[in-house]
């Protein structure tokens, strides 16, 4: 799997001839496109909006974005910042349904105290209970990114989960690599400053375990035994596919990213047979080849 938010990005130049061909109404090589960045585009959708269904709808429109913008691409530049620029942008301002009140950490906080430490039933009576603490542990954590506001998130999600520095980060959000720093380090520090006072995983002396979370999340709806959206699909964690930056290891937070990095990293849905077919549309291949 390519890895184009890493520093040493080498696909740039492959892209750049996916795209040439693709000017010149090359379907396979916009298709080709589309396989490459993906999982990437999707995976960042997934933490942005949580819920599997709002983040397809977003892959999908953003992948739309893109193949209708490739005949403005201009070759000089960056592909990859070219694209995922679009990426940034979409999920900052992507509407979604408001909640009657915002999600804080205050309230977080509040609804975690609500939710009963249960025993889990013996294992023959609840299948799967190790699957449904998996499903608990990551869909609250999860959940904690919706505390930050959309930037905090999206620089605590680029930087803070899948290692993205400062040169690429700054590129992307179109800021300094000052100011890319200074809002990673305040979304860390809202962020790991709840999880040190609530979250077990992170400090012993909390009570909250996701353990005895789980049964209670199961009963107040949070977690469906029958339909699982986080612990389903793991056939790969972030750590595994996304750079490993060595300012990560010796800052004192770095086992609260690890948290965050253990989640799945997450199997796109296939959208180049959504893409194909768009593409059959004459205007939008008039569009893509820039007549």
């Amino acid at each position: 799997m390519i890895r184009p938010l890493a520093d040493d990005y080498s696909g740039d130049a492959d892209d750049k001839a996916l795209v040439a061909r693709a000017k010149e109404g090359d379907a396979d090589a916009i298709a080709a496109l589309v396989e490459r960045h993906q999982p990437w585009i999707y995976n960042i959708a997934r933490r942005m909006l949580y819920r599997p269904a709002d983040a397809e709808d977003a892959t999908q429109e953003i992948l739309i974005k893109v193949v209708t913008k490739l005949s403005t691409f201009e070759d000089r530049s960056s592909f990859r910042t070219w694209l995922y620029r679009i990426v940034v942008n979409h999920v900052l301002n992507v509407k979604r349904v408001q909640r009657a009140e915002p999600l804080t950490f205050t309230r977080y906080a509040a609804a975690l105290e609500r939710t009963p430490d249960l025993d889990l039933p013996d294992p023959a009576a609840l299948p799967d209970t190790e699957l449904l603490i998996d499903e608990a542990r990551i869909g609250c954590t999860s959940g904690l990114l919706l505390c930050l506001s959309e930037e905090q998130r999206l620089i605590y999600i680029l930087g803070g989960i899948f290692g993205v520095g400062d040169v690429v980060g700054a590129e992307l959000l179109e800021t300094s690599r000052d100011n890319y720093r200074q809002k990673l380090a305040r979304a860390r520090n809202d962020l790991h400053h709840f999880m040190h006072g609530q979250c077990g995983l992170v400090n012993s002396a909390n009570p909250c375990r996701c353990r005895r979370k789980t049964l209670g999340f199961i009963r107040l709806g949070y977690i469906d035994p029958d339909k699982l959206i986080f612990a389903t699909d793991r056939t790969a964690h972030v750590r595994e596919v996304a750079e490993e930056r060595l300012d990560a290891l010796v800052q004192l937070d770095a086992d609260y990213a690890a948290i965050f990095r253990d989640h799945p990293f997450h199997q796109s849905p296939d959208f180049v047979g959504a893409v194909k077919n768009l593409l059959q549309q004459r205007s939008v291949r008039t569009i893509v080849e820039g007549e």
